[in-house]
């Protein structure tokens, strides 16, 4: 039987990916093993992958690097050693010339010499912070998977890569957003302070209740959506930009791991 969510969130990292490689959680991770970083996923073949490096140095903010492998490795050195990057994420996604393919629990059976794994800031990271100071994360009170949205924003191109500014929303009174922007913009490498408060139209988001990724998140009357980017934004890139074979996290199933939520605040 699958553990439910409170439980989970006081184990500790290698606990939570020992079930997630057991095949014993294929769900979303926000609220796991808290205080411990996590981080979104994206595998490429090496001839892709002096591009993709280029496009997340240009575009931070979404693409915040943690760690890239060597080619060929599933093995993490710095975030979780020992972690093995072919099975300890929930759920990956298999993309080929930009198609989504399928959705799978392991990968090892995919596996290439010549792939190289990047490793992104992941902004279930900083909702540790955000919940010790009061304030609500709606999808984690809902048991529910953070809303992510394509934006009509671009971001800036390298190589083969393109594509939208990905966000994802918590909303928030007035006040609470202050707040918010105060507490992530500490944590610059998983996604920094919000990038987008009120209007959704104004970032070319059209309706909150249809999420392109995830699931939909209540707005109270008394609150406005706060908008971060996102870490999904590489995988619409892989579907804009078409590479033969990409593997991503599938959204909201993030590698949890060994690192502190606090390493990464300044």
């Amino acid at each position: 039987m699958v553990e439910e969510m409170p439980l989970l969130s006081q184990q500790t990292p290698a606990e939570v990916r020992q079930m997630i490689r057991n095949g014993k959680w294929t769900k979303q991770t926000s609220g796991l093993a808290n205080g411990y970083t996590q981080a979104n996923l994206v595998i490429l073949p090496q001839k892709y992958a002096y591009d993709f490096l280029l496009f997340c140095q240009r575009n931070p903010r979404p693409c915040p690097l943690l760690e890239v492998l060597d080619a060929g490795s599933p093995f993490l050195r710095e975030l979780a050693p020992g972690a093995d990057i072919r099975m300890d994420v929930p759920k990956y996604r298999i993309y080929k010339a930009g198609q989504l393919i399928e959705e799978t629990a392991n990968i090892t059976d995919l596996w290439r010499d010549d792939f190289v794994t990047f490793l992104i800031g992941c902004s279930f990271s900083f909702e540790e912070s955000l919940l010790e100071n009061g304030l609500p994360v709606r999808h984690i009170e809902q048991e529910t998977n953070v809303p992510m949205y394509r934006t009509s924003i671009q971001c800036h191109a390298a190589g083969v890569f393109s594509g939208p500014l990905v966000v994802s929303m918590r909303p928030m009174t007035p006040s609470q957003a202050i707040r918010a922007v105060q507490l992530t913009s500490r944590f610059p490498s998983v996604h920094g302070a919000p990038i987008h408060i009120g209007d959704p139209t104004a970032i070319g988001i059209k309706n909150l209740s249809h999420p392109d990724f995830g699931e939909s998140a209540a707005v109270h009357e008394d609150e406005i959506p706060v908008f971060w980017a996102c870490g999904v934004t590489p995988q619409a890139a892989v579907m804009a930009s078409k590479p033969e074979i990409a593997i991503t996290h599938a959204p909201g199933c993030m590698l949890v791991t060994d690192q502190k939520n606090s390493t990464f605040s300044v």
